[in-house]
């Protein structure tokens, strides 16, 4: 059965497949097999998603030609009911979405539904990722079906210029879910969709409207986890001290200082015609660009393809990883928190971030280690703690 979920709300279980509406259905006795997305409320594990067959995050992409007209009218009907329950002050937290309209109009919808997700089923090949992306999907979903323990009152004393007040508003604007489009960059590096709670591009200055539900926010944070993934690419063993310290002395051979390394190495790094002889001598970079790249294709570690020109494919293969690593990390990291109160919050660039409860001290260690303990090998990482996100405090 191709299916789609008429909520994404936990409370709010409801199927449509096989042109059937099933409201608080009994899971077992209907065969699940396809759908667009996986929803928070249902994660069906052997489940196939068209989207990441696709590699689209938004289905009005993948609408084939013949079924756009049908799209638009079913959405534009949909926006209407939205309105209008807008005005009627109908909160749809509180209510279930297929509670609210006709089922005529739930059937047409899905209906269309379903019929752009048996186009995508017919017509992509699964991407040799689909595993690793649909552990990935499964992971972002949980974190959007979370709400955030946001304190807007005290940032609003910080308001001083108009710069302030717009970046305040943006934050207060905003949905109290973290919501990420997977497919935003070519790269795979996450970007979060328009409304989420801005958690990738916060304003340090208000980062204290963030606090935990539980007792701490935990993060852990890889140490330069760009520079790590290249070392790793070309074979060489991790330093365990400060990357950027061990480059100014065994890359720099002592000639600079700490500051000094990480700034020549990111603008040797970044620029692919940089001749830095003692940078390529330690990174090798050349050799790892061959290996990865077949002079159109980036294959990465993670079996993401990525068309890329000479330019742009270290980069990219680089980029691409260590977005991936950190993701598999965020993987292992939810399965060890399974069955506990402790929960990630979200996933930012290079760090998670951990909704920690303190009677949950007894993995800390273990949390710890299977971060650092990544594919490419024994990674170096920071651990900061705090009552709210503005005062982190490394340990």
């Amino acid at each position: 059965m191709i299916f789609q979920a008429l909520d994404n709300k936990i409370d709010c279980v409801g199927v449509y497949g096989d042109g059937k509406i099933h409201k608080d259905p009994d899971l077992k006795l209907l065969k699940l097999e396809s759908t667009w997305d996986a929803t928070p409320n249902l994660i069906i594990r052997d489940a196939t998603y068209a989207k990441l067959l696709c590699e689209k995050d938004n289905i009005d992409d993948a609408c084939p030609e013949h079924l756009k007209e049908k799209w638009q009218e079913v959405c534009k009907k949909l926006k209407v009911f939205l309105r209008c329950l807008n005005v009627a002050q109908i909160n749809l937290n509180e209510n279930c979405f297929f509670d609210l309209v006709p089922d005529s109009f739930l059937m047409n919808f899905y209906e269309t539904k379903n019929k752009i997700t048996q186009h995508v089923l017919e017509n992509y090949q699964r991407p040799p990722n689909y595993e690793f992306m649909k552990e990935v999907n499964f992971l972002l979903h949980e974190i959007n079906s979370r709400p955030l323990n946001l304190d807007l009152h005290n940032a609003s004393r910080k308001l001083k210029t108009k710069v302030d007040v717009s970046q305040f508003n943006k934050i207060k604007n905003a949905s109290n879910k973290v919501s990420y489009n997977m497919y935003a960059a070519r790269t795979g590096r996450m970007a979060t969709k328009y409304n989420s709670f801005p958690i990738l591009n916060f304003n340090k200055k208000f980062r204290s409207v963030l606090r935990p539900k539980n007792d701490w926010l935990l993060e852990l944070d890889f140490n330069a986890n760009e520079l790590r993934v290249l070392l790793a690419l070309a074979g060489k063993p991790q330093p365990k001290e400060d990357i950027h310290a061990w480059n100014a002395k065994n890359v720099f051979r002592g000639l600079v200082s700490r500051d000094k390394a990480k700034e020549r190495i990111f603008a040797w790094l970044y620029n692919s015609e940089s001749k830095d002889y003692l940078a390529n001598r330690a990174y090798d970079r050349f050799t790892i660009k061959e290996k990865y790249w077949d002079g159109k294709i980036v294959t990465t570690p993670f079996d993401r393809k990525i068309e890329a020109d000479d330019f742009h494919a270290l980069n990219y293969l680089i980029q691409s990883t260590a977005s991936d690593l950190l993701l598999k990390q965020a993987i292992k990291i939810n399965k060890l928190l399974k069955g506990r109160e402790s929960f990630i919050t979200a996933v930012i660039h290079d760090s998670i971030l951990i909704d920690y409860k303190e009677h949950d001290r007894d993995i800390l260690k273990k949390l710890v280690e299977t971060f650092q303990k990544t594919d490419l090998g024994l990674f170096g990482a920071n651990i900061s703690v705090g009552k709210n996100f503005g005062v982190m405090k490394k340990l």
